[in-house]
Order: C-alpha cells, then sequence, then structure tokens
C-alpha cells in the first residue's frame, strides 16, 4: 500500500475530537484525493507533514525545539519521504532524527491536525499536518540536530509562551492518551 493510501485510510478511520478538525480531516482527504503528490514537499502549494510530541516517560515533560525558520519552540516533524511507509513510520522518524532519542514508543493516534503555513514554498503554501505523541524511555538524554537552535524539555503545563496552542492542544492530548494507555 502507498503511503498515499495509508493516509486515507488513516484519515478516514479517524474520529476528529472537534468540528474544527473534523473540517481539516475533510478538507486534508480532498486534498489527498486531488493530488497523487500530496505526500511530497514537491506538491505546491500544500502537502501532507508529520508532528511528533516527545513526552519524558512518565509524561510530565515534553520536547520542544526551537525550530530555526519558524522562530518558536515546536514539537518534532517534518516532511514524508519516498521511503515512509506509513504515518507512524513518518511520526516516530521525524522524532528520532530531530531528537536524537533511540527507542521513542509511539501512542495511538492520530491524536490531532493542524493546517499552517510554511516557509518551504512561496506564500500561501500550508503543512496539512498529521500529529502524533511519543514517549522516550526514561533517562536518555536528547541529541539537537542541525534543523534546530535548541532542545529542551519542558513541564507540560509551562510550555513557553514563544510557541503555539496547536503545541500546546498536541502535548495535551499525548499526555491524556499516555495516561488512559
Amino acid at each position: 500500500m502507498s503511503l498515499r493510501a495509508h493516509a486515507r485510510n488513516v484519515l478516514t478511520a479517524w474520529a476528529a475530537p472537534t468540528a474544527g478538525e473534523e473540517l481539516l480531516r475533510e478538507e486534508f482527504l480532498d486534498h489527498l484525493r486531488a493530488h497523487e503528490d500530496a505526500m511530497w514537499r514537491e506538491c505546491v502549494p500544500d502537502h501532507l507533514t508529520v508532528t511528533t510530541a516527545v513526552l519524558s516517560h512518565d509524561g510530565e515533560r515534553v520536547l520542544l525545539t526551537l525550530h530555526a525558520k519558524a522562530g518558536m519552540w515546536l514539537p518534532m516533524g517534518g516532511h514524508c519521504e519516498r521511503g515512509d511507509v506509513s504515518l507512524d513510520a513518518v511520526a516516530l522518524r521525524e522524532a528520532g532524527e530531530e531528537s536524537g532519542i533511540p527507542g521513542l514508543r509511539l501512542l495511538p493516534g492520530p491524536l490531532a491536525l493542524d493546517r499552517h503555513r510554511v516557509w518551504c514554498h512561496p506564500p500561501p503554501a500550508h503543512h496539512l499536518d498529521v500529529e502524533y505523541g511519543a514517549v522516550a524511555p526514561a533517562g536518555v538524554e536528547a541529541v539537537i540536530s542541525d534543523e534546530s537552535l535548541d532542545l529542551r524539555w519542558f513541564p507540560v503545563e509551562a510550555i513557553p509562551e514563544l510557541s503555539d496552542e496547536a503545541t500546546r492542544r498536541l502535548t495535551r492530548r499525548a499526555r491524556e492518551a499516555l495516561r488512559s494507555a
């Protein structure tokens, strides 16, 4: 099964927790139907991406990267690649690459959807972001990647102001998923 077909199946089965995310789910599915290249960065102006909130083993902290282009503290995430077989695989790959943490455990997801402007194409370009959560093993240390200006653990209840509501929402949902697992 192609990554695009997998994404279509995931989004078709996903129960959106809010009316706004239901509209996004429908928009993402329309995009997947309309564009053979919907999963790839080359799809202009919009394309699907994946974000992963990495939580500490106890769910009390979230690892955020100071994103070089956005200038904000954000979860790990990025573009799909040709070898990716599922959105889950993209979530783990991106989180592992950007955090340097081996052995991340993906929480059942997706947990949220978000549509936001991006810098990989001229405006108005958007990432149609499918969002997940992952849990880091106890005692691991994160390693900053070339894609980040900084990388830090923050208490879930004290995400810095230099972030956004989508990050706060995803982090809360990831902690809820961890607690209910």
